[in-house]
């Protein structure tokens, strides 16, 4: 059961932050780069997304009692965040709610730090991924959960740094179809778990209603 737990963990995650459909943005803004650099900026962009992602999973509680916010409502709000995001996903839209046009501007203004900004936050220490984070960390407050999860999201990074460092070959072999193709599945598989989310916390709230 532990186990399945975790699976499920793992695969939203990957699902929220979609690293294959964030290739061609990891290409473009490391064009510029050589191959040492752009081996660094991959490195710090998954250190820093491991922990954003580390610090909202363990701080998460600490957050919703300082603005009392109760688990429930955090839930519906988040699990409708991660269902209008897989939405944009499945529509072709990646990126457009991750970062504005602000963003876009200081992230060109600024490639030698694209590592940060924007790769680890907002493209992929987003949001979603915070937000899924917090339900999560209220969710299982366990030390061996939480010690759980953060070993799969240190999985995750990791995944992710191969993913990244064979960037090039993997879009010359999926292809812009393949890539559309993959971050449609993702989006859909966002949508379900996001109103799985949203479920969970409107039962909370309503027993009489599901």
């Amino acid at each position: 059961m532990e186990l399945q737990i975790y699976f499920k963990f793992l695969v939203g995650l990957f699902a929220i932050v979609n690293p294959v459909g964030l290739l061609p943005v990891f290409i473009s803004l490391t064009e510029h780069l050589d191959s040492e650099s752009r081996n660094q900026t991959n490195r710090t962009a998954n250190i820093g997304v491991a922990v954003i992602l580390i610090v909202s999973l363990l701080a998460g509680s600490i957050i919703l009692d300082i603005f009392s916010i109760s688990l429930n409502s955090f839930r519906i709000a988040g699990g409708l965040l991660v269902v209008i995001i897989g939405m944009t996903m499945i529509n072709g839209k990646l990126g457009e709610n991750k970062q504005n046009k602000e963003e876009i501007t200081e992230s060109i203004a600024k490639t030698s730090s694209v590592a940060l900004v924007p790769l680890a936050m907002p493209l992929m220490g987003g949001p979603g991924a915070i937000t899924s984070m917090i339900v999560w960390g209220t969710n299982y407050p366990s030390i061996g959960y939480l010690i759980g999860f953060i070993i799969c999201i240190l999985i995750f990074c990791g995944c992710c740094w191969l993913l990244f460092r064979s960037a090039p070959f993997i879009i010359r072999t999926l292809g812009k179809t393949g890539l559309n193709v993959v971050t449609r599945i993702m989006g859909l598989l966002l949508m379900a778990l996001g109103v799985e989310i949203m479920v969970g916390g409107i039962r909370n709230l309503f027993p009489g209603l599901l």
